[in-house]
């Protein structure tokens, strides 16, 4: 049985749990140790167990429990070279042993789960977002996106279950309290994805099969969990797609744990 979990997902931190058989990743570490160890606890999952901790790009929201836990629970850290060059004077110390590299793009094992970094667009050194595959089914971890291309979408397709970030909505963006700035960032290229998209991408891959989506990293100011969760449901309804019979979706919490998807 696959074990899946969004412990934190959001602008104010984010962490994942996945888990098969004896493996146990922790994808991100964004928020503080106490945090995430309690939230693993709260799932039935003991921190000391994890087999590794995974890192999808440098940003304070994905890395900033990920040196303690390090150290207190002996855990490996993946992430790519530039990430590693990028995150290392923030998160302190990792015993060399748990200095652990991959290379987007290519393939690498974490005991029973493959695992395929792929890079995405956003403002950091070598973002990545991944797949995992696990006794035939494929996870698919992609948040912190600029944009969508056909590239990207070649990683998305046909997941059994994707988490697919659902950030902001354009017209709480324009006219809210960020600095034109801020504002001109999360909305380029190099930015996050929209709500809008969001319902785009999803009813692309739910053609495609992909029948289980979880909308992640919602902003705290430029989004809520109804309105991303309607914006997308919008989407599939005018695709003539049926939520809870075709599909089924949910909203992954920015403050707390998750509902547990089991597959």
């Amino acid at each position: 049985m696959i074990k899946f979990c969004s412990l934190f997902s959001g602008s104010s931190g984010n962490s994942l749990f996945l888990g098969f058989e004896s493996t146990r990743i922790l994808i991100d570490a964004g928020l503080s140790a106490k945090k995430i160890t309690q939230a693993l606890c709260s799932i039935g999952e003991n921190p000391s167990e994890l087999s590794a901790i995974l890192i999808s790009h440098e940003h304070s929201d994905h890395i900033k429990g990920a040196g303690i836990l390090s150290r207190r629970f002996n855990l490996p850290v993946y992430a790519n070279t530039s990430t590693w060059q990028s995150m290392e004077s923030f998160i302190g110390p990792v015993q060399a042993h748990n200095k652990q590299y991959f290379v987007s793009g290519e393939d690498f094992k974490i005991g029973s789960i493959a695992v395929r970094p792929f890079s995405i667009p956003h403002d950091a050194s070598d973002p990545v977002g991944f797949n995992f595959f696990i006794n035939g089914r494929k996870i698919t971890t992609a948040t912190d996106i600029g944009h969508i291309n056909r590239e990207i979408l070649g990683y998305l397709e046909k997941s059994d279950m994707i988490l697919l970030e659902s950030n902001h909505d354009v017209e709480m963006l324009r006219v809210g309290p960020y600095p034109w700035h801020l504002k001109r960032r999360i909305l380029g290229d190099r930015g996050h994805l929209s709500n809008d998209m969001a319902g785009k991408v999803v009813a692309y891959l739910a053609s495609l099969g992909t029948r289980h989506f979880l909308l992640g990293h919602l902003s705290k100011e430029n989004n809520f969990p109804e309105l991303a969760y309607e914006t997308v449901s919008n989407t599939l309804f005018e695709k003539k797609l049926a939520i809870g019979s075709d599909i089924y979706i949910d909203v992954a919490l920015r403050d707390r744990v998750s509902r547990v998807v089991e597959l």
